[in-house]
């Protein structure tokens, strides 16, 4: 990486928009975003090339745009290099183990590129907000997440933190989006509509959550995202700047010539075709 495509991509400012009103077009957008997926091609091939192994988590407020990101972030690569991980919540089984033990075995593997779509800071957000563990237990999940950061990081693993930051008006536009668009329904839970009246709560826990484990080692990013296209672009140039990645020479492929019909007739019978209906 280096100074040529910190220039090209912007800074390590991570910020998603915030001081600027001008709204961005979407053709602006979507030149913008190809330019960057045509770089997170690169950055999977390098990956796979030299074995690095790479783990982002995205965290924020119900409606944030994590799901946003993430897929504007993997949708030119391949799930097999770019694994999503979203994991439900833990049966009872998981709920007697070390707490962060149900996350360990989806940590990447060499060539892998691991996005959590929330992580372990479950603990120091929904779960103490919504009483679902006590607070003795966030008190020692937030003494110990430095050390098994510390124990992934020296791993081997590349670490990077993100935390997506919403208005409380754009939060409530877009929660009452779901409710009135049946595309978007399934994204709106019972614990989105309890966890929407508990604001002051959820900032309360992100600040301990701040406090406990933005290291030197390991920082948290923050990004405000009531701008998504903004967001999104700068959180995938934020991660390109922040990953040592180059490009891997690759010879330009050229399709080679097919096959003469030597005698083959498509078959008369009739297929099951779907009906054209457009």
């Amino acid at each position: 990486m280096g100074k040529k495509k910190q220039e090209k991509y912007g800074t390590n400012d991570a910020g998603g928009g915030a001081g600027t009103d001008a709204k961005m077009s979407g053709k602006q957008y979507e030149e913008e975003l190809y330019r960057l997926h045509v770089e997170l091609v690169k950055l999977q091939e390098w990956a796979k090339a030299t074995g690095a192994k790479v783990c982002i988590l995205f965290e924020g407020r119900d409606g944030a745009g994590k799901g946003g990101v993430i897929k504007a972030m993997t949708e030119r690569v391949s799930p097999r290099v770019f694994r999503v991980v979203a994991l439900p919540a833990p049966t009872e089984r998981e709920k007697s183990q070390m707490y962060v033990q149900r996350y360990i075995p989806h940590l990447p593997a060499a060539g892998e590129i691991v996005i959590f779509d929330r992580s372990w800071y479950n603990r120091a957000g929904v779960e103490r907000v919504m009483g679902f563990c006590s607070e003795e237990q966030v008190d020692s999940f937030l003494r110990a997440v430095p050390l098994v950061e510390r124990a992934i990081i020296q791993s081997g693993v590349l670490l990077l933190k993100y935390w997506l930051e919403v208005s409380e008006a754009e939060q409530t536009r877009r929660l009452q989006a779901r409710i009135n668009d049946q595309r978007k329904t399934w994204k709106l839970t019972d614990m989105d509509l309890k966890s929407y009246s508990r604001w002051y709560d959820y900032s309360r826990a992100r600040d301990a959550m701040f406090a406990a484990s933005d290291t030197e080692e390991s920082p948290w990013f923050v990004v405000h995202s009531d701008d998504k296209r903004r967001a999104r672009l700068n959180i995938i140039s934020h991660m390109l700047d922040r990953i040592p990645y180059e490009a891997i020479p690759r010879k330009k492929p050229k399709l080679p010539a097919r096959q003469k019909p030597q005698g083959y007739h498509e078959p008369d019978h009739p297929y099951r075709r779907v009906p054209d209906r457009f």
